[in-house]
């Protein structure tokens, strides 16, 4: 067991075994038993590339073989930071196949979060894209390279300068090793096959291991609750570095079902809906605010959308009224919410749930052993139909986070569930319900982002005494940042300026507020703490946009 991961407990992993979910393989295992039953089957399409189960195995095998000549070993920490390209399938296969470990980074993030991933994880790879618009990723990668030396290895797609490796070289170049030297490799399916991020409500980010038992059962489960047939097409265009788009089911999911997944990193309505007509796409992964713009986009009359089956729907609520007005211009679709966490559990609402049930819940878990609870302040189990914290272990929910000791004390209960901070009620058709929650989120367009990270931030300002950033309600994103501000006597910021100082901090731009309110002081509570909820509702009356100069 890699040191920093907080294993099943015996009993628990003796259960799990013994009723199927863990079938002791690795990744690799699996992913290698379905390329040989679908060879001759397309896999993956990108662009003009169209990739059988049979050329992923062959380039992830080479590429595996490429990366061990680099230095690279079992157990060895890399970030990926790959946008959805067939190449992020040749690394993620290839890694398996070492028993790498990648750490799932996210287009957006910046110096801020890639250092701090470095450090935690012991990095000792980077694997990234040359640039993005004026954004130079191997300068990144130099700069976290002088300030912690066990970041030994830059592997870019595209344009490698010297001191770097190129990715697409390491896929093309034949390697020298014989293949059978991956079957040498000895990797634990209780290990971690892969680091997810958390969302979490400090500034410090959490890893979250995820092993290759529990994520294999992840994806199979999901597979078996979203329609998936043979014939079945995967348009994934969320950033495939995310959970759902990788394996609930995702990419992952697809392909152990013998299915098709299109890659797309452009998420324009016009774009999509070609795709959609062009492969005959029959599921596509969403976040509201992707599915909102895409149906009041005038150009979605103009393509044949009949093929889709699924539009699958998680990071945040989704309003019933974009349900029946995707459902009317899309007739042949079902729009299938989903509840899920990078942590672990997954609920789906199913294909042939009622109507009604569809409308209001967000499902229900997808395993037998998937244990709820929904918890009081007290940590007592509320009455059915009453609001609680959602606590959930299970199977495929992680016991702890990576080298987090004392977080772990505070993020599960004392008997091994999560606390996830969102707060619940059961629907009577045993479905559950949204109703808010506990952690200090902002939740834009299904990224979760920690007001605490982006407080502490602000209050290194010289101008700002104190600050409270809380979340505004938004008709596209679900929620905005907004940043209320208490200043020193005398000091004046503005809003440009606020912005511009936090620039300076090299973080994913989602991060950045997007409404501000100054304030002489800010509400308390009953109990003298700040009162976020008050907050909330002066911002979404008084506080200023950037964007269009008020709310």
């Amino acid at each position: 067991m890699l040191p920093g991961v907080v294993p099943f407990p015996p009993e628990f992993a003796a259960r799990y075994r013994a009723n199927g979910y863990w079938e002791d393989k690795t990744i690799a295992a699996v992913w290698e038993e379905y390329c040989r039953i679908y060879a001759d089957r397309v896999a993956v399409i990108d662009g003009d590339v169209r990739a059988t189960y049979a050329d992923i195995d062959t380039h992830a095998t080479n590429l595996a073989l490429n990366l061990l000549d680099l230095g690279i070993k079992p157990l060895d920490s890399l970030v990926v930071q790959l946008p959805n390209k067939i190449q992020f399938v040749y690394l993620y296969l290839a890694l398996q196949k070492i028993g790498a470990i990648p750490v799932m980074a996210l287009p957006a993030h910046r110096y801020l979060e890639i250092s701090q991933f470095v450090q935690i994880a012991g990095v000792i790879g980077c694997v990234m894209p040359d640039r993005h618009r004026d954004f130079n990723f191997c300068d990144l990668v130099c700069r976290i390279q002088k300030e912690q030396p066990q970041l030994k290895y830059g592997i870019v797609l595209g344009e490698a300068p010297d001191g770097f490796v190129s990715l697409d070289a390491l896929i093309e170049t034949k390697a020298t090793r014989d293949p059978s030297v991956l079957a040498d490799i000895k990797i634990d399916p209780t290990d971690p096959a892969l680091f997810l991020l958390s969302g979490g409500t400090t500034g410090v980010p959490k890893l979250i291991p995820r092993t290759h038992n529990d994520y294999v059962y992840n994806s199979k489960m999901a597979g078996s609750v979203t329609g998936i047939a043979d014939d079945s097409v995967l348009l994934d265009v969320l950033p495939i570095s995310h959970n759902l788009p990788l394996a609930c089911p995702g990419l992952q999911g697809f392909l152990f079902r013998g299915a098709k997944v299109v890659l797309s990193t452009d998420l324009s309505p016009e774009n999509i809906f070609a795709l959609v007509e062009k492969h005959r796409v029959t599921h596509i992964h969403v976040v509201p605010a992707l599915l909102i713009r895409w149906i009041n986009d005038p150009s979605i009359g103009k393509f044949d959308l009949s093929s889709l089956r699924v539009i699958q729907s998680g990071g945040q609520r989704l309003q019933p009224e974009i349900r029946i007005k995707t459902h009317e211009l899309i007739p042949s679709v079902t729009v299938q919410e989903n509840f899920g966490m990078a942590e672990g559990v997954l609920m789906f609402v199913r294909l042939d749930d009622p109507a009604d049930v569809r409308l209001e819940t967000v499902g229900r878990p997808i395993c037998p052993d998937d244990e709820i609870m929904l918890l009081d302040d007290d940590d007592n189990i509320v009455p059915f139909g009453e609001v609680g914290e959602f606590c959930c272990r299970g199977p495929y929910t992680l016991r702890g986070y990576y080298g987090a000791e004392e977080h772990n004390k505070r993020a599960f209960t004392p008997d091994g569930f999560y606390r996830s901070g969102d707060l619940m009620r059961q629907h009577p058709s045993g479905n559950y319900m949204v109703e808010g929650r506990k952690k200090d989120l902002i939740n834009r367009g299904g990224e979760k982002i920690s007001a605490e990270e982006i407080e502490n931030l602000i209050l290194s300002h010289p101008a700002v005494q104190n600050v409270a950033c809380v979340p505004v309600p938004d008709p596209d994103l679900g929620e905005r940042m907004c940043a209320c501000l208490v200043l020193h006597m005398g000091q004046p910021l503005s809003f440009d300026a606020l912005i511009a100082f936090l620039e300076t901090k090299e973080m994913a731009r989602i991060k950045l507020p997007e409404r501000l309110l100054i304030l002489d002081e800010l509400p308390l509570s009953n109990f003298g703490k700040v009162s976020k909820k008050k907050l909330s509702e002066m911002a979404a009356a008084q506080a200023v946009s950037r964007k269009s100069g008020r709310t």
